[in-house]
């Protein structure tokens, strides 16, 4: 059923504040908030001078009763983690009832891309729908809506891994890891599979894994800007923390190819594919280097050293003789 763009039901259909504001369910508050002063700028009134009256009154209600009610809403981390639980338990509940059918192109080519390009394909298809979001009531009903249920997709392609909510910087997503550092399937937290979390509980210590995905992350946009020797230095300060991880090395292999340095990319994409042979990505690199991947036999254990062969011992001097013959001897050493 079609509201009328404006009414209060129109307005209803909006629940997804990340929707409203175009900005990826992933983004920590920085982004946020720069997303935020981006629309904000656009939709003042002051810019609206040679508008029409019906666009004037379109960018009026939209920011006063969605995009300023969304950043409030956004920019506390609680209430961050209260949302993205409940788009988690709203996907978990659709693919339980057979109701999760997708209906936009976009989000129906999030369903089917490779695993390892799930968050580049996500964010590059946000960016470009969120372009056009605000020209009209007609494109921010269209992208919005294109937007949330891009989310939803995105959400049900994260279904293996948990949401773990971090300070300064937004959620990550994150995982149970193995031994070798890479991620495993592992069930959500309560308050992600309830969606009903706590408002007095206080957040969790994010850990060192979150921090360290937090690093990946900021690594990760570096490089779709293409600013490799500032996403290097975010993934050393994550390989201290998961020296282990081969998502982690495969990245860095990607940003030094970037900074022209294939040597040392080769270097990483050998790691992660040591750390893990079914790295997607890190096998494609190899494939295009030429890497040796054939293991390095370990060294031939050395032979024991011989043992030291005893030296003779001097030979202690003669004893003098005793009696007449010994002082005899004794005069003649005079």
């Amino acid at each position: 059923m079609t509201h009328p763009p404006l009414s209060p039901a129109w307005f209803s259909q909006f629940s997804d504040p990340y929707a409203v504001l175009g900005v990826s369910v992933s983004a920590d508050d920085r982004r946020i908030l720069k997303r935020y002063h981006q629309v904000a700028k656009r939709l003042h009134p002051d810019v609206q001078t040679d508008s029409s009256e019906d666009h004037e009154t379109f960018v009026t209600q939209i920011l006063a009763k969605l995009v300023n009610p969304a950043y409030q809403r956004l920019k506390q981390e609680k209430q961050r983690s209260e949302i993205l639980a409940t788009l988690r338990f709203k996907v978990r509940r659709l693919v339980r009832e057979g109701q999760f059918q997708p209906q936009g192109e976009a989000s129906r080519h999030l369903q089917t891309v490779p695993e390892a390009e799930v968050d580049t394909v996500y964010e590059a298809t946000l960016q470009q729908i969120s372009a056009t979001q605000y020209d009209s009531t007609a494109s921010f009903t269209t992208c919005t809506q294109q937007i949330s249920e891009l989310n939803l997709v995105y959400f049900q392609r994260k279904m293996g891994e948990a949401i773990i909510r971090e300070k300064r910087t937004g959620v990550i997503g994150v995982s149970s890891r193995s031994a070798s550092g890479q991620a495993s399937p592992s069930s959500a937290t309560s308050a992600a599979t309830s969606g009903q979390a706590s408002s007095s509980s206080a957040a969790p210590d994010p850990g060192p894994m979150a921090y360290s995905d937090r690093h990946y992350q900021r690594a990760r946009e570096y490089l779709r800007a293409k600013n490799a020797p500032a996403a290097i230095q975010e993934l050393k300060d994550a390989l201290k923390l998961e020296p282990k991880n081969s998502n982690f090395h495969s990245l860095m292999g990607q940003a030094y190819l970037l900074n022209q340095l294939p040597g040392m990319a080769k270097v990483h994409f050998k790691q992660a594919l040591k750390l893990d042979p079914n790295n997607s990505v890190a096998q494609k690199y190899a494939r295009q280097l030429n890497l040796d991947l054939t293991p390095t036999p370990p060294p031939a254990a050395a032979a024991p050293a011989a043992p030291p062969t005893p030296t003779a011992k001097p030979a202690a001097p003669a004893a003098a003789p005793k009696g007449f013959l010994g002082r005899l001897f004794s005069n003649a050493h005079k």
